[in-house]
């Protein structure tokens, strides 16, 4: 029986899995990445899905966390070929009527845009999202800055005295209908607020969504919605070019099926085809269900019990297309997004989110659209382009027969805003919710946001408790996009991880 010895390994190579072993190599230690799949990336993968020369991002595309991400940020990413693409428009949301409410990267734009539609509206904007803009450095290190955040909140204290972050902590309970009506008049820029707010699972009507679409189009007001140049893989190549320069080592192909014990705490872990590696920290960048699979004898049942309560988001059907030419949208603004939302006006995108929810497959779905090739021309031969989308549907149905048939749903329903959608496809390739998860075994069910955000499991996520990372296996810490803040790449959950790891191993010596 083959054997390893290292100071830590981590589980799984997704940017978390990354980010966690670029800290910990950056702290001097040696560092084993085991990664079940051929290739690194997890949901950051680009592949050539439908025809030759057409490079589509199997998972994950647009990056807005990413390149806000204070993890990624103190990475010399750029260094080992990381080169971000912002399109002209962040994200477009077409209405039937040929309008489009636009996420411009300039708020003097995106207020303009406003005040057209519905005199009042653009001011409302303004003044909501102008002073969050001037002190964003807070509100993204409150986002994305690890658990608890204090750091951000104490920067927003700072920034807004009490009273401000008072309003800040009410966006988390406030429903985005509900902000939708404070803020604008206009069905564009109230659909424009909805169609982010479909980013996660809670819908737009709930305790939680308001927090979801403030900090979408925040982000595209401050950093862009961008992605990297030539596909998703730029930035998984940059990650484990800097990784293997700190002498990280990545084995692909390499399962781990069980973290080993030794006298109450870590003391490696066993892969498949009977290796052992023998480290006294293991970081796991998998889902609750996939950790209790691994390390289940050796954690108390109280905390076993708690993580079995992990919910996951609605499945996820996702299609790539490779185009003769470029969509033909109706509203000029779709015609130079990045991101398209489809799916009507508010109404509209509440019905469909509802039908869902209640178990119906809607037959006109709000669907989020992906046109990257439009900025970034290296993704599909000369003259043509790639595209994708995705839609969310709900359980209890064989996708396995039905995801074809709802596509043609998804792209009537895009004919609707693009007609002649149609005639530009050359081809396509379809993901049901279980190809999604046999392609990455961390979208549970399709699941494309590793487990809800429903708001409870948005602050406590995955359990309540001081640490979301540590585990009460000593030597053991969960870093997946299961744990606090969530998905969205940007790395955070692997890096706090990593450093809760690092300052107990400290304390403890």
């Amino acid at each position: 029986m083959a054997e390893t010895r290292v100071d830590s390994v981590v589980i799984g190579a997704g940017p978390n899995g990354l980010s966690a072993a670029i800290t910990l190599a950056e702290a001097g230690r040696s560092v084993l990445v085991c990664e079940a799949s051929d290739l690194p990336g997890g949901g950051v993968a680009t592949r050539e899905l439908t025809r030759p020369g057409f490079r589509h991002d199997v998972f994950s595309a647009v990056y807005p966390a990413g390149v806000a991400s204070p993890v990624f940020e103190r990475m010399p990413l750029a260094e080992h070929g990381l080169e971000w693409v912002q399109p002209p428009i962040a994200m477009a949301h077409p209405l039937p009527d040929g309008s489009a409410g636009a996420l411009y990267p300039e708020l003097e734009r995106t207020v303009e845009q406003f005040e057209g539609f519905a005199p009042g509206d653009g001011r409302a904007w303004a003044r909501f999202a102008g002073p969050y803009l001037d002190n964003f450095d807070a509100v993204r290190k409150t986002m994305v800055g690890g658990f608890p955040p204090i750091a951000g909140g104490l920067r927003l204290l700072a920034a807004f005295k009490l009273a401000g972050t008072l309003e800040f902590a009410r966006l988390l309970l406030l429903p985005a209908s509900a902000l939708a009506e404070e803020l604008f008049t206009s069905r564009q820029a109230q659909a424009w607020l909805y169609g982010s707010v479909q980013h996660g699972d809670v819908p737009p009507t709930e305790a939680g969504s308001g927090i979801a679409g403030f900090y979408l189009n925040m982000l595209g007001h401050a950093v862009g919605w961008p992605s990297p140049r030539g596909g998703a893989d730029g930035l998984t190549n940059a990650l484990v070019s800097y990784l293997g320069s700190l002498g990280g080592e990545i084995r692909t192909g390499s399962r781990v099926e069980q973290v080993l014990t030794r006298n109450g705490r870590v003391s490696g872990v066993g892969i498949a085809g009977g290796e052992r590696v023998h480290a006294p920290l293991v970081v796991a960048d998998v889902t609750p269900p996939q950790l209790l699979q691994l390390a289940r004898p050796a954690l108390p049942t109280a905390y076993t019990d708690k993580l079995a309560r992990f919910r996951f988001g609605p499945a996820t059907v996702k299609v790539d297309w490779a185009l003769s030419a470029p969509v033909p949208w109706t509203a000029s603004e779709a015609r130079q997004a990045g991101t398209v939302h489809v799916g009507g006006d508010a109404n509209e995108v509440s019905l469909a989110v509802a039908q869902v929810r209640a178990g119906t497959v809607p037959e006109r779905p709000f669907v989020l659209f992906g046109q990257q090739s439009l900025a970034d021309p290296t993704r599909a031969p000369e003259g043509c382009h790639t595209a994708w989308a995705y839609t969310r549907v709900p359980d209890g149905v064989d996708w396995s027969t039905q995801a074809s048939g709802h596509v043609e749903r998804m792209q009537a329903q895009i004919e609707r805003f693009a007609p002649g959608f149609g005639e530009v496809i050359l081809d396509r390739h379809v993901l049901s919710p279980q190809g999604l998860q046999d392609r990455n075994a961390s979208l549970r069910g399709g699941d494309v946001g590793h487990g809800s955000y429903a708001l409870d499991q948005l602050v406590f996520r995955p359990v309540p408790g001081l640490s979301p990372y540590r585990t009460p296996l000593r030597g053991l810490y969960l870093g997946s996009a299961s744990a606090f803040p969530g998905g969205a790449v940007h790395g955070v959950p692997g890096w706090a991880a990593a450093r809760q790891a690092l300052w107990e191993s400290r304390l403890r010596r």
